[in-house]
């Protein structure tokens, strides 16, 4: 009987142990973020930028992509590259007129791509897709800079009195510069047949019903008079487009307004806090309520890394920041002109927390397949500047910026 109720009683705590450590698993498993989608706008594929700063390229045609959408148009698959050769181009001329005083690099704006649609015309994916010149189906620019960096800078910075022409008055360092574009890029087409019908890229753009006047791009900081526009002043920003400028929290609104409308927002921002994560998720946590509720004493949270005070693996208390610490940052250089991506829709974590849904060009990666959720005190804090179609604007916002 004894030896029964030692058996009994060994089994009952095995049991009770394993019991406990299941709800320990379960326990785990639900402290991460759970997401329901409040409200999700139709988008294209997701692209992979590979070892390229082309972000501002691949945001863009996700976005025009998704207008297209919007507007009834079907799926199209723009390419990128052809963006960006055209871009190339324009930049390192920009770079040679100043004499090297406008850099040169593989970065870009919003506006490189609606201004380029008008100028250089669009052309599908397939007519010059990323990687083909070297084999790959994915870019890598690494190469392609050390080539056309040092032409560009060797030349824009040189003592050169004059620079050579060909016989056909253009300048010769625009054709060694369309070489390596070529060789590593592959060649613009001139024509080429969609769908059975031959276009010119600027006949397939205008095919679209794409209008660059209707986006116009927003940002909000305090150096400048609201409902004004203004160059950012940012590298990146090479052809000095101007933005309106918004208090941030009608900046705010807009980012609502656009979406529960149907419109999707170009969104650039800065992406190297440590609450951009690589796992899909951006947050702006207050560390100091964190550490509050932890129940940590300053001298142990301290010694944490971010990942063991969970700043960013679950629903935490986040900090909502005022015009002013927005205003500190960018000055400060803490708010950096990093990353482009689309925003797409509004989510809600499992504490009814609002997320937005963001459509990112580095693959499928990530614990969502390459969708981030950024949660609205983070972009709150650190969007640099959106574009969006001037129908999304409310409108009484829209009437103080004299947007018609």
């Amino acid at each position: 009987m004894k030896r029964f109720t030692l058996f009994a009683a060994v089994a009952a705590l095995v049991f009770s142990s394993a019991s406990a450590q299941e709800a320990k698993k379960d326990t785990t498993k639900q402290e991460g973020f759970i997401f329901t989608t409040v409200k999700e706008l139709p988008i294209t594929s997701i692209k992979n930028q590979n070892r390229a700063g082309t972000c501002w390229s691949y945001s863009a045609m996700a976005f025009l992509e998704s207008e297209l959408l919007r507007m009834g148009k079907g799926t199209y698959d723009f390419s990128e590259m052809h963006m960006i050769y055209n871009t190339y181009m324009d930049r390192a001329e920009a770079a040679i007129r100043t004499h090297g005083d406008v850099s040169f690099s593989q970065g870009g704006s919003f506006y490189d791509v609606i201004y380029g649609m008008k100028k250089f015309g669009l052309v599908p994916d397939s007519e010059m897709p990323a990687g083909a010149m070297y084999g790959d189906t994915l870019s890598n620019h690494t190469e392609l800079s050390v080539v056309t960096d040092a032409m560009v800078n060797a030349l824009s910075k040189s003592n050169l009195k004059k620079l050579q022409s060909t016989p056909q008055h253009t300048p010769v360092w625009k054709e060694a510069l369309k070489g390596a574009f070529d060789a590593y890029l592959g060649r613009r087409p001139d024509k080429f047949t969609y769908k059975g019908k031959e276009y010119t890229p600027k006949t397939f753009f205008e095919s679209t019903g794409l209008n660059p006047d209707d986006y116009i791009s927003l940002t909000s900081y305090a150096h400048h008079p609201f409902y004004e526009q203004f160059v950012i002043e940012i590298q990146d920003n090479w052809r000095w487009a101007k933005s309106y400028n918004l208090p941030i929290d009608e900046l705010m609104q807009v980012f609502d307004n656009s979406i529960n409308k149907g419109y999707t927002i170009a969104w650039g921002s800065d992406v190297s806090e440590d609450g951009f994560t690589r796992d899909g998720i951006a947050v702006l946590p207050d560390v100091d309520k964190v550490q509050e509720l932890s129940g940590s004493d300053m001298a142990h949270w301290l010694k944490l890394t971010p990942a063991q005070k969970n700043l960013t693996t679950k629903p935490q208390p986040q900090k909502w920041v005022t015009q002013e610490e927005r205003q500190e940052a960018f000055d400060n250089w803490e708010t950096t002109d990093d990353h482009g991506m689309l925003i797409y829709g509004i989510a809600k974590d499992q504490e009814g927390n609002e997320f937005y849904m963001v459509k990112n060009s580095w693959g499928k990666s990530g614990k969502y397949n390459g969708i981030w959720y950024a949660s609205k005190p983070f972009v709150r804090y650190k969007t640099m500047n959106i574009v969006v179609n001037k129908n999304a604007i409310p409108k009484e916002i829209a009437k103080k910026l004299g947007i018609k």
